[in-house]
């Protein structure tokens, strides 16, 4: 029998909905080698007209214009999903995606799991019409449930907690087509890393308390500013700060480091954020989906920083409820949360156990085995289960 062929579909707006496909993929590669994958971000697959519209826009109005984003999010929320704004920009999308169906039936797939809901709409009319017959399944990327997620026709949904499945209940989405998972995290995060290690692989001192900071964004300053910051405060610690594809941030941050040797360590764009995350005692971040989930699975607390409205204020409003984060609004109430928790660190323990509590390392994992499982005939196929 052929082996089963699973297909993972993202849009490259924000870096969390392609994260958690790829930490799908490589899942499936490196645990379920009796299948076949394939990841396909669906902004290759349009005009860039839509592609300007669903990164650059979105990238634009988040960063500069995030009270303007925060009125969208929330008033397409509480539109009419069959009014006729949605209707005329579901009709623009399938006119822009013959590209993606083509892509599409070309792999020929068992199975679908979208991270982003474009895709599960365009598939939902595909399935609607008869020209597509396998199922399509929903992985929602934030704690918090939009509207736009809310697709009909799906097999079904994997939730990041209770909450939002309740949520999706409310929706009127049936409790079978419902799995709480968490949201797919790449693999390093569930392995199992020993401080001391990691520390000094990095050269780090594992006897000193470790700050990890990630992200810039609106309200809070640039990444070398922030550090700028905290490498001030008396408080005795080591600050790792991560700065992606940010070049010029990052060569700011290795001038910066040149004034405090061995206490400020700054890294560009690296695959070892698992291991550098566990050298962390706490994680001050911007509070995306997929930077928060990582966070947790590694059992690291935060501090959420300045978050934009929509999404990532629900992201922190769920961390803030179980105890795993503080929020700071913007630099000066930064300061004060980290006095707070350096001053009290059995506070800070005790939000280490409530991220390792509510961590959910295994989601990539949980939400294969659904989806296998849903294909039938199951039989063995070189010791996994393939059709």
């Amino acid at each position: 029998m052929a082996p089963p062929k699973i297909l993972f579909l993202s849009v490259s707006a924000g870096a969390g909905h392609m994260r958690a496909a790829e930490a799908l993929r490589l899942t499936a590669e490196k645990g379920l080698p009796g299948v076949v994958t394939q990841h396909l971000d669906v902004m290759k697959y349009v005009p860039s007209a839509m592609r300007k519209l669903y990164t650059d826009f979105y990238i634009l109005l988040v960063n500069s214009y995030p009270t303007l984003w925060g009125m969208l999010y929330q008033r397409s929320a509480e539109a009419d999903p069959d009014g006729p704004v949605h209707k005329f920009r579901r009709a623009v999308e399938r006119l822009g995606t013959g590209d993606l169906r083509k892509a599409v039936n070309e792999f020929a797939p068992d199975a679908i799991v979208c991270t982003h809901f474009l895709p599960a709409e365009v598939l939902t009319h595909e399935l609607r019409h008869g020209r597509l017959n396998i199922p399509v399944w929903v992985q929602v990327t934030d704690f918090d449930l939009h509207a736009m997620w809310v697709i009909p026709g799906m097999t079904g949904f994997f939730a990041a907690s209770e909450e939002i499945a309740f949520r999706m209940r409310a929706n009127q989405i049936e409790s079978q087509r419902i799995h709480v998972t968490g949201i797919p995290v790449m693999p390093a995060f569930g392995d199992s890393h020993d401080r001391e290690e990691c520390c000094r692989r990095f050269a780090l001192d594992p006897a000193r308390k470790t700050i990890m900071l990630m992200g810039g964004g609106a309200g809070v300053g640039k990444l070398d500013e922030v550090a700028g910051m905290l490498m001030q405060l008396k408080h005795d610690f080591q600050l790792i700060v991560l700065a992606g594809r940010n070049e010029q941030a990052l060569a700011r941050l290795q001038t910066l480091a040149m004034k405090y040797p061995g206490r400020l360590f700054p890294f560009g764009f690296t695959h070892d954020v698992a291991p550098l995350m566990a050298c962390a005692d706490l994680l001050i971040t911007k509070p995306g989906g997929l930077t928060i989930s990582e966070s947790l699975a590694v059992g690291v607390p935060m501090i959420v920083y300045a978050p934009i409205a929509g999404q990532e204020e629900r992201n922190a409003d769920y961390l803030l409820e179980q105890g795993a984060a503080f929020k700071a609004i913007d630099m000066v109430s930064l300061e004060y949360r980290l006095h707070e928790l350096l001053a009290d660190t059995a506070r800070l323990e005790r939000m280490r156990d409530r991220a390792r509590d509510i961590g959910r390392p295994g989601a990539a994992r949980d939400v294969l085995h659904i989806v296998l499982a849903q294909l039938a005939p199951i039989e063995s196929c070189n010791g996994v289960e393939c059709r």
